[in-house]
């Protein structure tokens, strides 16, 4: 029996990712308070509200298979969250110039009977040290207001980074596709036979 796949998001860079896995699935959106907790660490947060996402969605469609993932960057310990304006975005990437910001992607995939597994991957990025009107320029060509760090790495925010480090390409876009592949497998979904069976 085919297991019926959600994605618990409302990215459509999620979205993207997840159609390159060239798996059938829906995309529904979770609709949570994503708000931190006193004394969370922004890793704390990333995991804990991956899965209350896909337990939100999984809870109105049980016997799914739910993937539920969340971004937070992190600033030497401060939670850089979406900047959603034009002044946020500038302010965050006036503070994140020459300095350098640790990715938290976490990935949580709830199978058929509703037990959940979680997953983080971590990607640190050096950020070029950036002039006023570079960021201005970049901010206003880019719109990057839906994205934690205001940095869009698919995108121009590539050229403001002068390195970056990850156990996944493509965790920083929102969506860890080796480890959810790992996931989606251990739930009975393969996304090519046998793929984790050596």
């Amino acid at each position: 029996m085919t297991k019926h796949l959600i994605l618990a998001s409302s990215s459509r860079y999620r979205r993207e990712l997840l159609d390159r896995l060239g798996l059938e699935y829906t995309a529904e959106s979770p609709d949570i308070d994503e708000t931190a907790l006193p004394g969370e660490t922004p890793r704390e947060t990333a995991l804990r509200l991956s899965e209350m996402k896909a337990r939100a969605v999984w809870e109105k469609h049980p016997g799914s298979v739910v993937i539920g993932s969340d971004q937070t960057a992190n600033l030497h310990g401060e939670k850089l969250g979406k900047p959603h304006t034009r002044e946020r975005a500038i302010e965050q990437l006036t503070r994140m110039q020459g300095e350098t910001v640790v990715f938290a992607t976490a990935l949580c995939v709830i199978d058929a009977e509703g037990k959940a597994e979680k997953l983080e991957s971590l990607t640190t990025v050096r950020m070029r040290p950036l002039s006023r009107a570079t960021i201005e320029a970049y901010v206003d060509r880019e719109e990057p207001y839906d994205c934690a760090g205001s940095a869009k790495i698919e995108k121009l925010g590539i050229a403001l980074m002068e390195a970056v480090e990850s156990d996944d390409p493509t965790s920083l876009i929102g969506l860890p596709l080796m480890k959810l592949t790992t996931l989606l497998a251990h739930a009975g979904i393969e996304v090519l036979p046998g793929i984790l069976s050596k």
